[in-house]
C-alpha cells in the first residue's frame, strides 16, 4: 500500500486535466472581451514570472544550507527543492486555469444561464483544488518511499514541508499585496471619487484588480492550503516515528514497536488518499446537482464529501488494524472544519453583515466600529472549536491523535479548495461582463455567483486558519518529540523562564508581520491612487469613454510593490527560528512557536472575518438596501470594505503561513539543537 498515495495523486491530476479540457471547450469570447481577457492573462503571467524568479533566488540560497548541515544533507535538500517546485507548480496551474475559466464563465452566463456559469466557475476552481491535493500526495508519497522508511531517515521529509511553506509565504504575501494595492486604488478613485461603477472599463486600475484576484486569491491561496496540507501529514508522520514503543503498540494491533511506528507513519498518507477519492466524488456531486440553487449545490459538494470521507476513514482505520480512537480523531478534525466554516459563514454573510450595513446610515466611523466588533466576536467559536478538537484528540490518541485530527480536517482539501477558488473566478467573470458590455442580465447572474463566491472565499479563509492552527500544533508536537530524542527530559513548561520569554517573542512576531504587510498595501495603494487620478486628469476622453486607460502602468505599480515588500516578512518567518534556536536554545524556540501560534490564529480570524463582513455589507447595500448604490450609506461601506481588503486578503492570510513556516523550519533544525 506504500505506492497507493502517489497513484491516487496521479488519478487526481488526470481528473484535473479532464476538467481543464471541459473548461476549454466553452467559448472564450471575441473582440473586446477577448482583448480584456488577454490583458488579465498577460498581467498575471508577468507577475508570477517575476515573483517566482525572486523566490527561486531565495530557494537557491537556502538549499545549500541544508546540504552542508550535519544530520540534514542531500536527502533533505532534495525534499526541500521538491516541496518548493510542487508548491510553485500548484500555484501556477491554479492561476492558469482561473484566468481561462473567468471569461468562459461570463460567456456562459450570457448564453447559457446561471447553472452553466456555475459549472464553469466551479470547474475552474476544481482544477486548482485537485491539482494541489494530487501534487501533495505525489510529492510526500515519493519522498516517503525514497527517504522516509526508517526512524533515522524520516526527518529528511521535513524538507519537503519547508520548501512548500517558503514558497507559500512569498506567494500569499506577494499576491495579497498585489491584489489589495489594485483593489484599494480602483475602489477609492473609481467608486468613491469618480462615482463610476465597479469594474468600469474607464477605471485604469480594474485590469490590475482582476489580475490580483488570480495571483492572490487563487495562486496565493492555493499555496497557502498546500503547505498546511503537507505540513499536517509530515508533522503527524514525524510524531509517529518519535513515539515510544509502548505508545505505538497502544495505538495499533501489531506486536513489534518498529512495525507499529511504520504503520502509524503511513496512516496519514492513506487517509489523505481516501480524502482525494471523496473530493473527486464531491466534484461529481456538484455537477449532478448544478441545476439547484448555487449555495445548495456547493454545500452538497463540501459537506457531502466530508461525510463520505468520515465513512472511508473508518474503513482505512479498520483495514490497517489501528485503534478506533484514531477514527474518532479523524471525525473530530473533519467535523471541526465544518463548524469553523459555518461560523465563518454566519459572521461574514449572516445577520452581523446586515447590522454593519445599517450602521452605515450614520457614516464611516460606525461602519468601522461595528465591523471590528463583528471580527472580534467571530474569534470566539473557532478558537473554542480548535480547543475542543485538541482536548478530544489528545485524550483519544495523544499528540499523534492531534496530528490525525489535523489530517482529518485537511483530507478533503481537493473539494474545499475548489469551492474557495470558485469565488475569484466568479468575481473576475463579473468584471469581464461589465468591461465587455454584456448587459445587465449577464451582470445580474455573475453578481449572484460573485456574492456566493465572497461567502465561499470567507469560509475558505476560516477553514484555512483552523487547518493551519491544527497543522502548526502538530508541527510543535513533532518538534517536542524530535528534540526529546536529542535532549533527555526536554519539555515546554510554563514555569520555565526560557519558555515564557520565548512565548512573548512569539506573540510579537505576528503583530510585526501584520504591520509590515498592512503598511505595504497602504504605501502601494497611495502610489496607485495617485496614478489613477493622474490618468483621469491627463488622458483625454477617459471619463467620457473615448480614451484608453494605461492599465499596464497600474499592473507594474502593483507588481513592483508586491515583490519589494514580500521579502521582509518572508525573511522574518524563515530566519527568526534559526536565531532563537541557535542563539537561545531549544526551550525558548518551543515557547516562541507556542506564542506565535496563539497570536497568529487569533489575529488571522479577527482580520479575515472583519474584512469579509465589511465586503458583504457593501454588497448588501448595493442590492438596494439602505439607499442602494451611490447613497451615503453605500459610500461609507465602500470605505469599510477598503479598510477590510488588506485585512482579509493580505495580513490575515499571511498569519496562517507565518506560523507554519516558523514551525517547519524549527522542526527541520530540531535534530541540531541543544539546551
Amino acid at each position: 500500500m506504500i505506492y497507493l498515495p502517489p497513484l491516487i495523486g496521479l488519478l487526481g491530476l488526470v481528473v484535473a486535466f479532464i476538467l481543464h479540457g471541459i473548461i476549454s471547450s466553452y467559448p472564450a469570447g471575441e473582440g473586446k472581451v477577448a482583448d480584456i481577457t488577454r490583458k488579465i492573462q498577460r498581467g498575471a503571467a508577468v507577475f508570477m514570472r517575476r515573483e517566482y524568479s525572486l523566490m527561486a533566488i531565495f530557494i537557491v540560497v537556502l538549499a545549500p544550507v541544508t546540504l552542508f548541515t550535519p544530520e540534514l544533507g542531500w536527502k533533505t535538500m532534495v525534499c526541500f527543492l521538491g516541496g518548493a517546485v510542487f508548491s510553485s507548480v500548484a500555484g501556477f496551474i491554479g492561476m492558469y486555469s482561473a484566468t481561462r475559466a473567468n471569461v468562459r464563465t461570463a460567456i456562459a452566463a450570457r448564453d447559457k444561464g446561471a447553472p452553466t456559469a456555475l459549472t464553469v466557475a466551479f470547474f475552474g476552481g476544481a482544477v486548482m483544488g485537485l491539482t494541489l491535493a494530487a501534487l501533495g500526495l505525489i510529492g510526500i508519497g515519493l519522498s516517503y518511499i525514497l527517504f522516509g522508511g526508517t526512524k533515522e531517515d524520516v526527518h529528511h521529509i521535513h524538507g519537503f514541508a519547508m520548501g512548500a511553506s517558503v514558497v507559500a509565504l512569498f506567494a500569499r504575501v506577494g499576491g495579497g499585496i498585489f491584489t489589495k494595492t489594485a483593489d484599494v486604488g480602483a475602489d477609492l478613485v473609481g467608486k468613491v471619487e469618480a462615482g463610476i461603477p465597479e469594474d468600469d472599463p474607464r477605471n485604469p486600475g480594474v485590469i490590475a484588480d482582476n489580475v490580483g484576484d488570480n495571483v492572490g486569491d487563487v495562486a496565493g491561496m492555493g499555496s497557502d492550503i498546500f503547505e498546511s496540507y503537507c505540513n499536517s501529514m509530515i508533522a503527524t508522520m514525524a510524531i509517529a516515528m518519535a513515539l515510544s514503543t509502548a505508545a505505538a503498540l497502544e495505538l495499533t494491533g501489531v506486536v513489534d514497536g518498529d512495525d507499529a511506528r511504520a504503520l502509524l507513519t503511513r496512516l496519514p498518507l492513506l487517509l489523505v488518499s481516501a480524502g482525494m477519492i471523496c473530493s473527486l466524488i464531491g466534484v461529481l456531486l456538484v455537477k449532478i446537482f448544478s441545476q439547484s440553487a448555487p449555495v445548495v449545490v456547493l454545500r452538497i459538494g463540501t459537506i457531502g464529501s466530508t461525510f463520505l470521507f468520515m465513512a472511508a476513514a473508518y474503513f482505512v482505520i479498520a483495514q490497517q488494524g489501528v485503534t478506533v480512537n484514531l477514527w474518532l480523531c479523524v471525525v473530530g478534525g473533519a467535523a471541526g472544519g465544518i463548524v469553523i466554516g459555518l461560523i465563518t459563514e454566519y459572521f461574514t454573510a449572516g445577520k452581523p453583515v446586515e447590522q454593519i450595513a445599517k450602521s452605515a446610515e450614520t457614516g464611516v466611523a460606525t461602519v468601522i466600529i461595528k465591523g471590528l466588533a463583528v471580527g472580534q466576536m467571530s474569534v470566539a467559536v473557532p478558537l473554542g472549536t480548535i480547543a475542543a478538537i485538541i482536548l478530544m484528540c489528545s485524550t483519544l490518541g495523544g499528540l499523534y491523535g492531534v496530528g490525525i485530527g489535523a489530517v482529518g480536517m485537511l483530507a478533503t482539501i481537493g473539494i474545499t479548495m475548489a469551492i474557495d477558488a470558485y469565488g475569484p473566478v466568479a468575481d473576475n467573470a463579473g468584471g469581464i461582463a461589465e468591461m465587455g458590455g454584456m448587459g445587465p442580465e449577464t451582470r445580474e447572474i455573475t453578481d449572484s455567483l460573485d456574492e456566493l463566491g465572497n461567502t465561499t472565499a470567507a469560509i475558505g479563509k476560516g477553514f484555512a486558519i483552523g487547518a493551519a492552527a491544527l497543522a502548526a500544533l502538530a508541527i510543535i508536537a513533532a518538534y517536542v518529540e524530535t528534540v526529546s530524542l536529542k535532549i533527555d527530559g526536554f519539555a515546554l513548561s510554563l514555569s520555565d523562564a526560557d519558555v515564557l520569554a520565548g512565548m512573548f517573542i512569539g506573540v510579537l512576531i505576528p503583530y510585526v508581520v501584520a504591520s509590515i504587510t498592512m503598511t505595504a498595501v497602504g504605501d502601494a495603494a497611495f502610489t496607485m491612487v495617485n496614478e489613477i487620478r493622474r490618468q483621469f486628469r491627463e488622458i483625454p476622453g477617459l471619463m467620457e469613454g473615448t480614451g484608453e486607460p494605461d492599465t499596464d502602468r497600474c499592473i507594474d505599480i502593483a507588481t513592483t510593490a508586491a515583490l519589494k515588500k514580500m521579502m521582509l516578512p518572508g525573511s522574518i518567518a524563515v530566519f527568526t527560528p534559526l536565531v532563537i534556536g541557535f542563539g537561545l536554545g531549544a526551550e525558548p524556540l518551543g515557547g516562541m512557536l507556542a506564542g506565535a501560534l496563539l497570536g497568529c490564529v487569533s489575529l488571522a480570524l479577527l482580520m479575515s472575518n472583519a474584512g469579509g463582513a465589511w465586503d458583504n455589507a457593501k454588497k448588501f447595500i448595493e442590492r438596494g438596501n439602505f439607499g442602494g448604490k451611490g447613497s451615503e450609506a453605500h459610500k461609507a461601506t465602500v470605505v469599510g470594505d477598503t479598510v477590510g481588503d488588506p485585512l482579509k486578503d493580505t495580513s490575515g492570510p499571511s498569519m496562517n503561513i507565518l506560523i507554519n513556516v516558523m514551525g517547519i523550519v524549527s522542526l527541520v533544525i530540531a535534530p541540531l539543537l541543544v539546551r
